[in-house]
């Protein structure tokens, strides 16, 4: 169901509020330069500082932007199960085509723990289900084991990984089976989980770069490694400069260089620095996107 190029959608604000009409020309310009799905409201989506009505909101405006070209996975993930459950089921009203779930935060609940909670949030919405792992953000780490069990709940579909553990590749398409999607949570090193086994990453840099990060994808896909490698060697300075300082804010500065969208972001995030500026300035020359 899902593969490719997707980006981890950013959500622009203008005077403190969500911009619909610019995230709703983000989206035209995803689908338009390549993307093979979309994810609104995730880490780069702050939907750590969205209320329930923006979240809900920023989904179905994405839905309707997308008028069905492509997927829309929903970030739908919570340290609370009951607002998981709450917040995947409104966007399977809302329409969207899979809830992305990130392991609980803060908590830090036990393996047994990470799967009693995806294993409620299955049996609570009939809706697709790609999980989230991502250590480095939420303390908690999904082992492998527990993804093997995660996978065999009925709408579990794929995982984003972001363990930053390739080794993980082939060791999940041994124990979850075929079928199951693997996507790249990090931009930096997406072709090599791609060639080990992955079929797509759901990426911060195809926020700037979609165009780019699509082609790079669609060579994997037929099997270019080769191209893929030198196109993604002039997206290389957007995906480790994307993160010089704390994301989306680095993502969204680029945004607003190429005329996009502001820049603002949400406290306690602060919009980039000048050093920060200038370093995402030179990765937007590299990738000759200015």
């Amino acid at each position: 169901m899902f593969h490719g190029s997707i980006p981890a959608l950013i959500t622009p604000f203008r005077n403190g509020i969500v911009d619909e009409r610019a995230f709703q020309a983000l989206v035209e310009r995803q689908i338009t330069e390549g993307s093979t799905a979309l994810v609104p409201c995730g880490t780069t989506g702050e939907a750590s500082t969205l209320t329930l009505e923006e979240h809900k909101r920023v989904v179905a405006l994405c839905i309707e932007a997308a008028a069905g070209r492509v997927p829309i996975i929903a970030g739908a993930g919570s340290n609370d199960t009951i607002a998981a459950i709450e917040l995947a089921q409104a966007a399977k009203d809302a329409g969207a085509d899979a809830a992305l779930l990130v392991a609980p935060y803060y908590n830090k609940p036990s393996q047994d723990g990470l799967f009693a909670h995806y294993k409620a949030i299955s049996e609570a919405v009939d809706l697709p289900m790609v999980i989230y792992n991502v250590p480095s953000r939420t303390i908690v780490d999904i082992s492998v084991e527990t993804m093997a069990r995660i996978s065999k709940l009925p709408n579990v579909v794929g995982i984003k990984d972001a363990s930053g553990d390739l080794a993980r590749v082939a060791r999940h398409s041994a124990m979850c089976g075929d079928g199951f999607a693997q996507l790249s949570g990090n931009d930096d090193t997406a072709v090599d989980f791609c060639v080990l086994g992955g079929v797509g990453c759901i990426s911060v840099t195809a926020n700037v770069a979609p165009k780019a990060c699509a082609e790079v994808q669609a060579a994997l896909k037929r099997g270019d490694v080769a191209a893929a490698r030198a196109l993604d060697a002039k997206l290389s300075g957007l995906h480790k400069m994307l993160f010089c300082e704390p994301s989306p804010a680095p993502v969204k500065y680029a945004c607003s260089v190429l005329g996009l969208a502001g820049e603002d972001v949400r406290l306690p995030l602060i919009t980039c620095s000048q050093d920060a500026r200038e370093k995402v300035d030179a990765a937007l020359k590299q990738a000759e996107l200015i």
